[in-house]
């Protein structure tokens, strides 16, 4: 979904890009309209251009002044015919460059006026442009006047200037304009989302069965800060959620166990065979609620309650609880560790509840006299039956549910909170079922 769907910066982008070229076109037709239906600056900005373009020609050397016609106006003053003359003066009146006869001259400034700076004559009124001007040039410390005149601008010249003044006046500040504003709004979305970058990285590490998961709105914009806070106001529902389910199972266990406890208690007072039937099936549903609660609870485990677990430890208490009942049931039990210690984060009264179903159900589902032995190395805990008769415990999917079952949905419920790995294989002597917490 990350990568199909469009980013923030590219969406202001695109939009940036497409408002700021339908501006350009708008005040392009703004810009065409106000500069083609004036003349007068039409022509103006055809003198200042054109005789721009023929001063690019004058080269002032020591003590001599020489003109070559430059490239882009060579077909229009080369031949006296085109449309388009030119005449260009030295501050003291001699001639530096003529393409006209001695008939256009009664055109021009005559030569013992002193020229303006600047000066312009429309001929005929109106479009194609007809009309003779000059403007004055210092090089070199030296003024020059260069004159022109054009009757019907066969060239049209007159597109050329227009297209100038859209470069000039439009797409250079309005580029330079685009390139700076989606510079720097894509630069301040960027700072501004960093934060939520690094909020959605840490929502994607949250662990939902820990009510103390929160995310850190401090660096956040405000709007985008009003959704993490409500993130997590869900998370703190959703532990005050767990929370309730906790005390829901833990008193629907406590009444069941009474009245349990109370038959069972009754069925003592009983000398009959029949009524020791009774208490050893009494058992068996009381392990079986327990094993129901038990499974319940699991649902609404808060990752909080994790905590630093030596494995070695808390397997070998566990053992030593359950060898009297062990013994009992004419099994015996061992113990072995391959490390001295072996730390694992998780919940101790879990991994408690996961070894000590582990051992009930070897114990209650094969023969009299099986061994039962624990073993912990680096990050596991086995538990081997040296049976040789099948083992309930390794039943195939179809076997019918009972404790057992639920007792194995247990343990593979607390190996998935804990995430690690459960498996179960067949030895040369019986069973073995081990837990991978590395």
């Amino acid at each position: 979904m990350s990568q199909s769907r469009a980013t923030l910066g590219g969406i202001l982008a695109r939009r940036i890009a497409f408002f700021a070229l339908f501006a350009m076109l708008l005040q392009l037709a703004i810009v065409f309209s106000d500069y083609y239906w004036n003349v007068g600056e039409l022509s103006r900005l055809f003198v200042e251009q054109e005789t721009e373009r023929l001063a690019a020609g004058i080269t002032v050397e020591e003590s001599s002044i020489r003109y070559r016609l430059p490239d882009s106006v060579q077909q229009r003053y080369h031949k006296g015919d085109s449309g388009y003359v030119a005449r260009i003066r030295a501050a003291n009146g001699a001639l530096v460059f003529q393409s006209c006869d001695a008939a256009c001259e009664d055109r021009f400034l005559p030569t013992d006026v002193n020229p303006p700076d600047f000066w312009l004559r429309s001929l005929v009124p109106g479009k194609p442009l007809s009309l003779v001007g000059g403007r004055a040039f210092v090089i070199a410390n030296q003024r020059f006047l260069v004159d022109i005149a054009t009757i019907g601008d066969p060239s049209d010249i007159m597109s050329d200037v227009l297209w100038n003044e859209v470069i000039e006046h439009l797409i250079v500040p309005m580029s330079i304009l685009l390139v700076l504003v989606l510079g720097g709004t894509l630069l301040s979305v960027r700072q501004a989302l960093r934060p939520v970058r690094a909020a959605a990285d840490a929502a994607d590490r949250i662990d939902p069965m820990d009510s103390r998961s929160h995310l850190d709105f401090d660096q956040m914009p405000r709007e985008v800060a009003h959704l993490a806070a409500a993130v997590n106001r869900a998370f703190e529902r959703v532990g005050e959620l767990m929370m309730s389910q906790k005390v829901l199972t833990s008193g629907i266990a406590h009444e069941i166990r009474t009245p349990l406890a109370a038959l069972k208690l009754e069925l003592g007072h009983i000398d009959d065979p029949r009524a020791r039937r009774a208490e050893a099936d009494l058992d068996d549903l009381v392990n079986f609620v327990a094993q129901l609660t038990a499974l319940a609870r699991l649902d609404s485990v808060d990752h909080g309650m994790f905590e630093e677990v030596d494995l070695v430890e808390l397997t070998s208490s566990v053992v030593a609880q359950l060898a009297p009942w062990v013994y009992e049931n004419k099994h015996s039990l061992e113990f072995f560790s391959q490390v001295e210690s072996t730390i694992f984060r998780g919940a101790p009264s879990l991994l408690r509840d996961a070894v000590r179903n582990l051992i009930e159900n070897a114990v209650r589902h094969t023969p009299d006299h099986t061994v039962v032995i624990v073993c912990v190395g680096n990050g596991t805990i086995a538990v081997e039956d040296r049976s040789p008769k099948l083992s309930p415990l390794h039943k195939s999917a179809s076997s019918p549910p009972d404790s057992l079952g639920i007792g194995l949905k247990i343990v593979g419920r607390i190996v998935e909170i804990h995430q690690a790995s459960f498996s179960t294989s067949r030895s040369n002597s019986g069973h073995i079922v081990e837990l991978d917490f590395r």
